[in-house]
């Protein structure tokens, strides 16, 4: 009887830097050193895309080029995304350290997954230099995978599969349909469906509800639940198999999808 042998975990937004504020920022940092805007929603309605391919992607929306032209005189080309990546990536690397602190519950739901088994795996839209430095930072509070996986070196990221395949390779996982992918971006959710994996969308701390633990807090009960209701509707129309609140509703989920395979 096939069961869940793997949960893939993304990064920011999931696991840990609750809200995903860490690329957010650095991306409005270096699009303004160019002498143009972009805002947090804009950059979060790329989330979850190689930082490159995001870059590319906010260069490419109307009001950005068209300010680039207005400035510079010309068209943005390759050159000009490259400076700018450059531009974002020292602008993360001052961030990443005091953005890698684990969500609540994610620590001890990782813990309980293994107990009954499971490995752990990940994929992210970050680089491998900048999730050495993720990764350690989040080491040393607590939180660790069994494989991360970045885009260098597979021919692209998220959306595409890859770094699922990766993962699965690395973990000696023979089947999608034993995999659980875990993350808070439609990039995400459509990751998990393209590799042919239960795709599970994360509700609270992720990059589609942009709220502070704090802001989380402090909200009308009212209001934040028609954020949720929105955000889970975003994910099911991305093709998501589940969307929970929290990471630590994955171990019943888990179970439950393993009925469901029994009775397949």
């Amino acid at each position: 009887m096939r069961k869940i042998e793997c949960v893939i975990m993304d990064w920011a937004g999931t696991a840990v830097d609750y809200g995903c504020f860490a690329p957010v920022a650095a991306f409005v940092e270096c699009f303004k050193a160019m002498g143009l805007n972009v805002s947090p929603a804009e950059t979060r309605a790329h989330m979850g895309l190689t930082k490159l391919e995001e870059i590319r992607a906010l260069f490419a929306i109307g009001h950005v080029s068209d300010e680039f032209a207005a400035k510079y005189g010309r068209s943005y080309n390759e050159d000009d995304v490259q400076q700018c990546y450059r531009g974002f990536q020292a602008a993360l690397s001052t961030k990443l350290e005091d953005y890698s602190t684990p969500i609540p519950g994610v620590v001890e739901t990782m813990a309980a997954l293994r107990a009954d088994g499971l490995k752990v795996g990940s994929t992210t839209g970050y680089t491998q230099a900048m999730m050495d430095v993720v990764t350690a930072a989040a080491r040393r509070q607590g939180y660790a995978v069994d494989c991360c996986v970045t885009a260098d070196g597979l021919p692209a990221g998220r959306p595409k599969p890859y770094m699922i395949y990766q993962n699965m390779c690395r973990l000696g996982v023979d089947s999608p349909r034993s995999v659980v992918k875990f993350g808070d971006t439609i990039a995400d959710i459509r990751e998990g469906r393209n590799a042919g994996a239960w795709s599970v969308g994360v509700i609270m701390g992720s990059n589609e509800m942009a709220l502070t633990p704090d802001e989380t807090v402090a909200m009308d009960s009212a209001e934040l639940k028609k954020r949720m209701d929105d955000v889970r509707y975003r994910m099911y129309a991305a093709g998501a198999d589940y969307v929970v609140d929290d990471a630590t509703a994955l171990p019943a989920l888990i179970e439950s999808i393993n009925m469901r395979m029994a009775g397949e």
